[in-house]
C-alpha cells in the first residue's frame, strides 16, 4: 500500500493553506493576540468553503469527504494558528443547525476533566458537554469501538462559568461551574472523543511542521562569526531532531486517519503533542535571544501546543492506554 496523498488531497491541502494565508496572515494573527474575539465573517467564509461540512454527505449539503481529508484541513489550521473551536464545529456540523455554514459556533467540553474548560466562551452560541466514552472501556480490546457515554447541549447564556487564565493569548478560557443537562444530544461519544483526539493531533502536527520551517529559515538568514548559524553543528542537530519529530508524528496521524483504530489515534496524539511542544521549544533555542521576545511568533506556537496537549487524551492517559493495549 502506498500511503501518499492523492492529487485531490494535495489540492485540498494547498487550497486550505492559500485560503488561510490570505484571510489569517501574520498581521491578523498578531491583531488577534490583542483582541482574541473570533471573526464571524471569517467563520462564515470557512463555512462557505466547506471547512465544517467537509465530512457531511453531499445530499445533506456537505462535501462528502472523509476523516483523512479532515486531518489535512485541521493540520493547515494548526500551521496557521487559526483560533477557535474548530474541532468541535467540524465534528458537530451535522448535529447542530447552523454550524456547517459557519453561522453558529459551538464548543465541546469534557465533563470528567477538572477543571471543565470552555474555549472562546464569549463567541460560542452553544456548549456541548460530553461525559463517559473514554478509557479502556471505550477503546475495548484491540481498539474496538464502544457506544458508552453521553452528551448534552446548552445555550451559551445558560451556562454558569468563571474566568480562567489561559496560557494561549489567542484562546480565552472559562471554567464551567454549572451547566443544565436537560437537553441530551444523540452522539456516538466514544467515536466523537476518538475523532476529536485525532483532529487535535492534526492541529499539533501543523504547528510542529511550521516551527521546523521557522527554525530553518532563521538558521539560514541569521549570521554569527561571518557564517549562517545553520552551519553550526548544534543548530543542525536541533533542526534535524525537529524534522524527525514532525515526520514521525505525520506518519502516525495520517495512518490513524486511515485505520481509525482507537490505539492508533492515541499513539498519534502522543507523538503529535511531543512534536508540537518539543519543536516549539527547540525553535525558541534556534532563534536565540530573539526567540524569547513577544515580537517573535514562536511563543504563540509553544503556548498553543501546551494548550492542545492538555485536551483529549493527555500524555499520561495516552501512555496508560497504549500500555494496556500492548498487554491485552
Amino acid at each position: 500500500m502506498h500511503f501518499q496523498l492523492t492529487k485531490d488531497q494535495r489540492a485540498l491541502r494547498d487550497g486550505t493553506r492559500e485560503l488561510l494565508a490570505g484571510r489569517f496572515g501574520r498581521d491578523r494573527l498578531r491583531a488577534a493576540v490583542g483582541d482574541p474575539a473570533l471573526d464571524r465573517a471569517l467563520w462564515r467564509e470557512l463555512g462557505a468553503a466547506g471547512f465544517f461540512a467537509l465530512r457531511l454527505p453531499e445530499e445533506a449539503g456537505g462535501v462528502g469527504l472523509g476523516l483523512p481529508e479532515a486531518v489535512l484541513v485541521l493540520e493547515e489550521a494548526g500551521r496557521a494558528l487559526l483560533p477557535g473551536p474548530l474541532v468541535a464545529c467540524q465534528l458537530l456540523a451535522g448535529a447542530v443547525d447552523g454550524v456547517a455554514a459557519g453561522e453558529r459556533i459551538v464548543a465541546l467540553c469534557e465533563g470528567e476533566r477538572e477543571p471543565v474548560l470552555w474555549e472562546h466562551p464569549a463567541d460560542c452560541d452553544e456548549l456541548i458537554l460530553v461525559v463517559g466514552g473514554a478509557g479502556r472501556s471505550a477503546h475495548g480490546s484491540g481498539g474496538a469501538q464502544g457506544r458508552t457515554g453521553g452528551a448534552c447541549r446548552s445555550a451559551a447564556d445558560r451556562v454558569a462559568c468563571a474566568p480562567f487564565a489561559s496560557v494561549d493569548p489567542l484562546t480565552p478560557l472559562a471554567r464551567v461551574t454549572d451547566l443544565p443537562r436537560t437537553e441530551p444530544l444523540a452522539l456516538d461519544v466514544p467515536r466523537l472523543r476518538r475523532e476529536a483526539t485525532l483532529l487535535t493531533a492534526a492541529q499539533q502536527l501543523g504547528s510542529a511542521a511550521r516551527t521546523v520551517e521557522m527554525a530553518v529559515r532563521h538558521a539560514r538568514a541569521r549570521e554569527q562569526f561571518g557564517a549562517p548559524v545553520g552551519s553550526f553543528q548544534a543548530i543542525k542537530h536541533l533542526c534535524a531532531q525537529m524534522l524527525v519529530r514532525a515526520e514521525m508524528a505525520r506518519s502516525a496521524v495520517y495512518a490513524a486517519a486511515v485505520t481509525e483504530s482507537a490505539l492508533d489515534v492515541t499513539a498519534a496524539k502522543l507523538l503529535a503533542d511531543e512534536a508540537a511542544v518539543g519543536n516549539a521549544r527547540d525553535c525558541v533555542q534556534v532563534h536565540g535571544g530573539m526567540g524569547f521576545t513577544w515580537e517573535a511568533d514562536v511563543h504563540l506556537h509553544l503556548k498553543r501546543a501546551w494548550l492542545r496537549a492538555a485536551r483529549w487524551e493527555v500524555a499520561r492517559e495516552a501512555e496508560e492506554l497504549l500500555a494496556a493495549g500492548l498487554i491485552a
